[in-house]
């Protein structure tokens, strides 16, 4: 069998890109089809709406965290056994993972749906924003099963020996989204409701052909009886695990910066880092392809302990982060007006506060690329116990630390970065503030940050927290 699979063969620079190809190619669709999401709304809605997007973005973080989470640590799981001979076991493991997936997004969905209005104040809406999140968030929330299925079959088609198929998929649901956001949003003016149908409905693309794929055995992976093995699904959660706390240190970062921009620059300063945020995550999508597209590479000549054909793996792997994190850079840095000119129009405050972003935060790129290659990879290949014992508080200290006091040395002339950590793990900005507003900043970041460490610190099951309300 391992004649026939794709992922046993001798990779050369030229192969491995080949076949990690239609991965990135489907990032990069991705990231363009979400980019044109906010550019519809940004044009076609207003900046409020724009705004909104941002506001509940922590809880599409934690949703994409939590299916990344069990996509990354499954497909380790799945892939290592089909490089072990052990095809059966592949795929009870693969139809369990599924099956949990779907069943963690219909309770995400309902409990979401339930306390929306707690969930959109508490993620600090204010009282013109609130109509804007809610509309948007309850929505998306309904086809929170589909998402989470995306995001599962994106990692596990290619772990199938299709990773052609994986790039239809994600070109295909690209296409629906940016046609049905046009048609929402325009000729039928749903305003901020458009784009989530648009979303939601893109999702359901790779989710429905996903499972009809599975279903009629068309890979050397298709759905068999599971059997209910906790190990597994706690193996997946442990490998995947980096991922999660990726997503969850972006949303409470994205969460603090939401509060900051609201209270010293409204609306639009949560526009600005809107733009920013999803131009980083267009720019990035090279990065997340290329990783997803080798992981299971790495994974299956690991499981067949094929230690020659890893390391001649890794080696091209990181000659093509480096030279990819130097030219995305090179991009962002002397783009950087244009990209935002394609959100706002030039000479608004919007705009004004945006481009003062792009003087900063594109040097996160010439790190972030290593970062998301080692959490997304070596996490899976050696000690998970030790690589956690760093990752966790790194993550978050790192991004915490960047928020609350790098702002106050970057503060003179307007400038304050925020962000662009040691690691880069997640994305940077840099909005623009004058001198008494950085004080401001500092002291209102430190308050949130300290409050969200506490609750960190304390066990799942016990305690609460309380941040301070601060609706406008």
């Amino acid at each position: 069998m391992s004649d026939l699979n794709p992922l046993s063969k001798n990779f050369t620079i030229k192969s491995l890109l080949k076949f990690a190809f239609p991965t990135i190619l489907m990032m990069i669709f991705m990231g363009l089809y979400t980019v044109v999401d906010t550019i519809f709304v940004a044009r076609f809605v207003d900046i409020n709406a724009l705004s909104a997007l941002n506001i509940v973005c922590p809880v599409i973080n934690l949703i994409v965290g939590l299916g990344t989470m069990i996509a990354t640590g499954g497909s380790a799981i799945v892939a290592r056994k089909m490089g072990a001979g052990e095809q059966k076991r592949a795929e009870q493991d693969f139809t369990l993972i599924i099956s949990v997936g779907i069943l963690f997004g219909v309770l995400i969905a309902v409990f979401g749906t339930v306390f929306i209005d707690r969930i959109v104040w508490g993620l600090g809406a204010n009282s013109i924003l609130f109509p804007y999140c809610k509309e948007y968030l309850f929505i998306l929330l309904l086809f929170t099963p589909a998402s989470i299925l995306q995001v599962l079959f994106q990692n596990l088609i290619v772990t199938a020996g299709r990773p052609g198929m994986g790039m239809v998929l994600g070109v295909s649901a690209g296409i629906v989204n940016i046609l049905l956001d046009y048609i929402f949003m325009v000729p039928f003016h749903m305003g901020i409701k458009g784009a989530a149908f648009g979303t939601g409905i893109g999702y359901m693309i790779p989710a429905v052909i996903g499972l009809w794929f599975f279903s009629a055995k068309r890979g050397s992976l298709h759905f068999r009886k599971p059997v209910i093995d906790f190990s597994v699904l706690a193996e997946s959660c442990s490998n995947g695990f980096s991922e999660m706390v990726s997503q969850a240190a972006t949303a409470v970062t994205t969460f603090l910066f939401n509060r900051i921009m609201m209270k010293l620059l409204g609306e639009n300063g949560v526009a600005a880092i809107t733009i920013i945020i999803y131009t980083q995550f267009l720019l990035s999508a090279l990065y997340i392809g290329f990783s997803m597209g080798v992981a299971p590479v790495i994974s299956y000549n690991y499981g067949k302990q094929d230690e020659k054909q890893l390391k001649n793996v890794f080696a091209i792997c990181m000659q093509f982060i480096v030279f990819v994190s130097v030219t995305v850079f090179a991009v962002a840095f002397i783009f950087g007006s244009p990209l935002v000119r394609v959100f706002a129009e030039k000479g608004t405050p919007v705009y004004e506060i945006a481009r003062n972003g792009f003087l900063i935060f594109p040097f996160s790129f010439l790190f972030c690329g290593l970062n998301i290659f080692y959490l997304c990879h070596i996490y899976c290949i050696i000690k998970r116990e030790a690589v956690s014992n760093f990752v966790v508080p790194a993550d978050f200290r790192t991004d915490y630390s960047a928020v609350a006091y790098i702002a106050k040395y970057f503060g003179r002339n307007r400038g304050m970065a925020c962000s662009t950590d040691s690691r880069a793990n997640h994305y940077g900005c840099s909005i623009g503030f004058s001198s008494s507003e950085q004080r401001e900043v500092s002291l209102r970041i430190k308050e949130d940050v300290h409050a969200v460490r506490r609750l960190i610190k304390k066990p799942l099951c016990g305690g609460k927290i309380i941040m301070r309300q601060n609706r406008i």
